[in-house]
C-alpha cells in the first residue's frame, strides 16, 4: 500500500485525498483542524510553521505532497508557510531516513508577463512581489532537497465553494473589453486530477518534468468569461463604473501537463463553470 502525506490538506488536498484512497492508497492529512479533513483520511494534527516534528508521523511516507494555503497575500505569512513550513516538513523526513517523492505546489503568479504572452514552463518566472518571490524561494527548496521532486504551479483555483467570479457578475460589474485582459485558471477537480495523475506518473517509474504548469485548454479574456456567465445568470455587465482592479494579463499553456497524458475534465471555463451553475440550481 502506497503511503502519501498532504501536507495543507486544504480544498484541494482534500480532493486529491480522496482520489487516492480510493485507490487504496493509505493518506495522511496534515493540517490543525483536523476536523475538515475528508472520512479516512488520517490525520496528522500540526502547524507547518512550527518546527517540532508531530508526534504522530508516519514511519513510511512514499510520496508528499506540499500543498499549504495562506489564504491572504502576506509576505511574511507566505515566507513562513511555504518556504520554512517546507523547510520543516523536509527535516522531518531527514529525521526518519525518509525520502519519498515530492510534489510541490506552487502558482503561475510567479510570471511577470503581462501583455498577454504565452507562458510555459519555461517562460522566465520573474513576478517582483515578495509574494511571488516566497513561490520561487519555496520551489527551489523543493528542487534542490536532494529528494525527487517536481512543482506544479497552478492558476486560479475555481470550483465548488469558490464562487467569487459568479456572486461579482451578478450583483453587476464593469469590465473591459479593450486591452483584454487574459485570466488563467483551473477547476478545483483538476488541480486534483493532474496532481493524482503525475503522483501515478512517479509511482509507474516515469521520468517527471521539473514543473507542470496546472491551467485548463483556454486562457480567456475577463470580459469574455463574465459576458458568458452574465447571459447565464440573466444580468448585464455594467457599461461602466467598478471594475475587477486586475492588472497584467498573460497566456498560460497545459501542453506539457497534457503531454504527459493529462486530460482536463473541464477543458474550459465554460464547462466548469456551468457544472457550478447547474449544481447551484438543484
Amino acid at each position: 500500500m502506497k503511503q502519501v502525506v498532504i501536507a495543507g490538506c486544504g480544498d484541494v488536498g482534500s480532493a486529491l485525498a480522496e482520489r487516492l484512497r480510493s485507490r487504496g492508497w493509505k493518506v495522511y492529512g496534515l493540517r490543525r483542524a483536523p476536523q475538515a479533513l475528508p472520512e479516512g483520511i488520517e490525520p496528522i494534527v500540526a502547524d507547518l510553521t512550527e518546527p517540532a516534528r508531530p508526534a504522530n508521523w508516519p514511519q513510511r511516507v512514499d510520496y508528499l505532497v506540499y500543498c499549504p494555503a495562506a489564504g491572504k497575500r502576506d509576505a511574511e505569512l507566505y515566507r513562513r508557510l511555504y518556504v520554512q513550513g517546507l523547510q520543516h516538513v523536509l527535516g522531518w523526513l531527514a529525521e526518519s531516513r525518509q525520502k519519498p517523492f515530492v510534489l510541490q505546489v506552487s502558482s503561475t503568479g510567479v510570471y511577470a508577463q503581462s501583455q498577454g504572452e504565452w507562458v510555459t514552463e519555461n517562460s522566465p518566472a520573474l513576478a517582483d512581489s515578495d509574494t511571488a518571490r516566497a513561490l520561487l524561494e519555496a520551489e527551489d527548496v523543493a528542487l534542490r532537497s536532494g529528494l525527487p521532486a517536481s512543482v506544479v504551479r497552478l492558476a486560479g483555483i475555481y470550483g465548488p465553494g469558490r464562487n467569487r467570479l459568479i456572486e461579482q457578475v451578478g450583483a453587476g460589474v464593469h469590465v473591459s473589453a479593450e486591452p483584454p485582459q487574459y485570466s488563467n485558471r483551473i477547476h478545483r477537480d483538476d488541480a486534483a486530477g493532474l496532481l493524482e495523475h503525475l503522483l501515478l506518473e512517479a509511482d509507474a517509474d516515469e521520468l517527471l518534468a521539473p514543473c507542470y504548469l496546472g491551467v485548463d485548454d483556454e486562457p480567456a479574456p475577463l470580459h469574455e468569461v463574465a459576458s458568458w456567465l452574465a447571459e447565464r445568470l440573466g444580468v448585464e455587465l455594467l457599461a461602466e463604473g467598478p471594475g475587477f482592479g486586475r492588472q497584467g494579463s498573460k497566456r498560460c499553456s497545459n501542453e506539457l501537463a497534457r503531454e504527459s497524458g493529462w486530460e482536463p475534465q473541464y477543458p474550459t471555463f465554460r464547462e466548469g463553470y456551468a457544472a457550478m451553475l447547474a449544481a447551484e440550481s438543484r
